[in-house]
């Protein structure tokens, strides 16, 4: 019998294996595809080494960083170029992404780069929400509810729905507020508004960006990882599926073995139980990747790029990222020409469990759209002529019901703690923590 046994090779399985091996813990980490990973990978375009999926991480709290400087990258952390982002709005206006706000919910309802989005009737009704006993919108069981009771439909579906929708694939009325914005429920009770529980949350948060990357791609969070996890002895075994995951013990089908049963002290799994019958929940995504040479993007003319309402006419792209403006260290690298990284939300059925990444022609369907799309996100013609190189990479969005695993399995990884890697970081080393406490 193994101390634990860790489904699932991304990144939440890659912390806990390197936690509870680093701790005394003999682990066993078995991945179905043949990389680890999981998204946080990286491809190559145009001979530039980029982030796969994710090149930023959330500050909220200090659990990627941490890691970093424990893995030795503590020195190559970087913060994103200040000029910030910009927002479509459905009727196809754009602005830049008000100061003071949080998933697009604003601080400061009347401040002008608020009035500048949703106009002066909008903003005061956002107002009344300083007026508002606490308890209205505080049961609200989702993100979208409680923006609509506290704040009004048009500061929701001007502001929170193209920044929510980018950075989340989702609608806020289908995200739990307490999973997307922890903290913020109970701040709303105690501070009695919802825009002054927005700045207490932020003025609570890390000095400095939302956001921090790591030189060179935050990949090298990976590379540390599975470097850390062969010194302290963690045993990988890639194309081995699990078949049943239960409480202290794994079946497992390796590609060229027997079925296996593995017995442990532990389980943690990042994947859905692959006993379970309910159909999956999932949407697709896809994320093509721009590399042009084209002068008039270095004025930078949607800063950091742009997030986009889902319902915003003649536009594809749900958001756009002008990568070589947000890092300045790949607008090193690329040495004049541009980064752009174009997403779309795509049939579920389109996704990959294991992402692959795949050349894209400037002048195919894939690449004729992502062209068009950055023309009009950043209004700046983008000619297929100038991309000096394309790829496209898609994958699931993580199962939203796969929280059905057997009891005593620990539960680790998106579909547990929701996208975004500082939660999932986090959450991946309290379980670490808790297995090596027992």
């Amino acid at each position: 019998m193994t101390d634990v046994v860790v489904v699932g090779g991304g990144v939440a399985g890659l912390v806990a294996a390197r936690d509870l091996a680093k701790g005394g813990a003999h682990v066993v980490l078995v991945e179905a595809s043949g990389v680890l990973g999981g998204m946080v990978r990286r491809h190559t375009v145009a001979g530039l080494d980029l982030d796969m999926a994710a090149d930023s991480f959330a500050t909220r709290n200090d659990a990627v960083g941490r890691l970093a400087i424990e893995l030795g990258l503590g020195n190559e952390i970087t913060t994103p170029d200040p000029r910030g982002a910009w927002l479509m709005t459905r009727d196809g206006r754009t602005f830049p992404i008000p100061a003071t706000g949080l998933l697009g919910i604003p601080g400061s309802p009347m401040a002008a780069d608020v009035l500048a989005v949703v106009g002066q009737k909008a903003a005061f009704r956002a107002q009344m929400d300083s007026l508002l006993p606490s308890l209205v919108g505080s049961k609200a069981t989702s993100l979208g509810e409680l923006v609509r009771k506290r704040m009004g439909e048009r500061v929701l579906d001007d502001l929170v729905v193209p920044i929510v929708a980018g950075v989340h694939s989702t609608h806020p009325d289908h995200l739990d507020p307490d999973r997307v914005a922890p903290g913020l429920r109970a701040a709303l009770l105690r501070d009695g508004s919802l825009a002054r529980a927005v700045l207490a949350l932020r003025a609570r948060a890390t000095a400095g960006s939302a956001v921090q990357g790591i030189r060179g791609g935050i990949v090298r969070l990976v590379d540390e990882l599975v470097a850390d996890m062969d010194t302290y002895g963690v045993e990988v075994r890639l194309h081995t599926r699990a078949t049943a995951i239960e409480e202290h013990a794994v079946e497992l089908v390796s590609a060229d073995g027997p079925t296996e049963r593995l017995p442990a002290d532990h389980v943690l799994a990042s994947t859905p139980d692959p006993a379970r019958t309910t159909p999956a929940t999932r949407t697709g995504i896809e994320l093509v990747t721009l590399v042009v040479d084209q002068p008039e993007l270095d004025a930078a003319p949607r800063g950091t790029g742009m997030l986009v309402h889902p319902d915003a006419a003649e536009v594809a792209a749900k958001a756009i990222t002008h990568a070589t403006v947000k890092w300045p260290w790949l607008a090193e690298a690329a040495a004049g020409r541009h980064v752009l990284r174009l997403s779309y939300a795509t049939d579920a059925t389109d996704g990959a469990d294991v992402a692959t990444s795949l050349p894209v022609d400037p002048a195919d369907a894939t690449g004729t759209r992502a062209t068009r799309d950055a023309t009009a996100l950043l209004g700046v013609p983008v000619a297929p002529s100038a991309v000096v190189g394309a790829a496209r990479v898609r994958w699931h969005g993580p199962d939203t019901t796969a929280a059905g695993l057997a009891e005593g399995v620990v539960a680790i990884g998106e579909a547990s703690t929701g996208r975004g890697l500082a939660g999932i970081v986090a959450s991946s080393r309290t379980a670490a923590e808790h297995i090596l406490d027992s």
